[in-house]
C-alpha cells in the first residue's frame, strides 16, 4: 500500500517542477567542500600501508610452500609379497546380509581374518584383520565388487593397513593408508593377486615413506603364486623358528 502511494505521488509531480537555485547551489556548495576536506598525505600513508601488507602476506605464502617435511618425505620403494590363506580354522569369512536380500546386494558387510605367510610360505608372519562392504553384485561374471577395508598385523614388525576395490573376479590395486612399528609413516599401494577366492591370495606391497630398509628375514624369494600353495608344515604348526617375533595370532 506504501509503495502504491509512492509511486502515485512520484507520478502526481509536475514536469515543470523544478528545485530553488539556492537549493542546488547550497548542494553543490556541500559537495565541494566535502571533496576539499580529503588529506592528500593520509591518502599516501594509506596506500603505502596497503602495498606493505599485501608484500607481507605474499612472502609468507612462499615460505609454507617450501616446508622442510614435504621435500625431505622418503620416495624410495620398497617391495614386499607375502601370502593370505584362509585355512578354514577361524570362522572366517562371516556374511552378513544387511541388504535383506536372498542374494549378495548392496550393504552386506563381510567381516574376515586369515592367516599371512612369508613370500617363501616357510614363516608363519601375522593375520589380516578388516572388513568388506559389497558395492555391487555381477551375476554376469559371477561376481561381486566390495570395498575393502583392512590390516596386515605382524607382530613385532607393526602393522599394514590397505584400503580399496576388492573384486573377486579379477586382481585389484589397492591404497596403503599408514601403518605403525617399522611401517610407520608409510604410504603406497598393494597389488592383490586372487588365487583361490576368497581362500588364497597373494600381495605384492610397494610401500614408501619407510624411515629404513626393511629386515632381510622380511625380504625373501616369493614361491610362485598358484592355486596350489600350501604353507610349510612348521609355519601352520607355528613351530619355533617358523613364526615372525611375537606373530600376530
Amino acid at each position: 500500500m506504501a509503495a502504491a502511494a509512492s509511486s502515485s505521488s512520484l507520478q502526481s509531480i509536475p514536469s515543470s517542477f523544478k528545485l530553488p537555485k539556492a537549493v542546488i547551489k547550497a548542494g553543490a556548495s556541500n559537495c565541494l567542500s566535502f571533496k576539499n576536506s580529503v588529506n592528500h598525505v593520509f591518502s599516501k600513508n594509506l596506500t603505502t600501508a596497503s602495498v606493505s601488507s599485501v608484500n607481507r602476506r605474499s612472502f609468507s605464502v612462499k615460505s609454507q610452500s617450501t616446508s622442510p617435511s614435504e621435500s625431505s618425505r622418503p620416495t624410495k620403494v620398497h617391495e614386499l609379497c607375502v601370502y593370505e590363506i584362509n585355512e578354514r580354522d577361524r570362522g572366517s569369512p562371516a556374511y552378513l546380509r544387511l541388504g535383506e536380500k536372498p542374494v549378495n546386494s548392496l550393504g552386506d558387510l563381510v567381516p574376515f581374518t586369515n592367516k599371512i605367510y612369508s613370500a617363501d610360505l616357510k614363516t608363519r608372519l601375522g593375520i589380516t584383520a578388516g572388513i568388506c562392504i559389497l558395492i555391487k553384485n555381477m551375476p554376469e561374471v559371477k561376481g561381486d565388487r566390495y570395498e575393502a577395508i583392512y590390516s596386515f598385523h605382524l607382530g613385532d614388525y607393526g602393522q599394514i593397513s590397505a584400503q580399496g576395490a576388492y573384486i573377486t573376479t579379477e586382481d585389484t590395486y589397492l591404497a596403503v593408508t599408514g601403518g605403525t612399528g617399522i611401517f610407520a609413516g608409510v604410504y603406497g599401494q598393494v597389488k592383490l593377486q586372487q588365487l583361490v577366492f576368497p581362500f588364497k591370495l597373494f600381495y605384492t606391497f610397494y610401500l614408501q615413506g619407510l624411515a629404513n630398509d626393511l629386515p632381510a628375514e622380511l625380504l625373501v624369494t616369493p614361491v610362485t603364486p598358484s592355486p596350489a600353495v600350501e604353507a610349510s608344515p612348521d609355519a601352520k604348526a607355528c613351530k619355533p623358528g617358523a613364526t615372525g617375533p611375537n606373530f600376530s595370532d
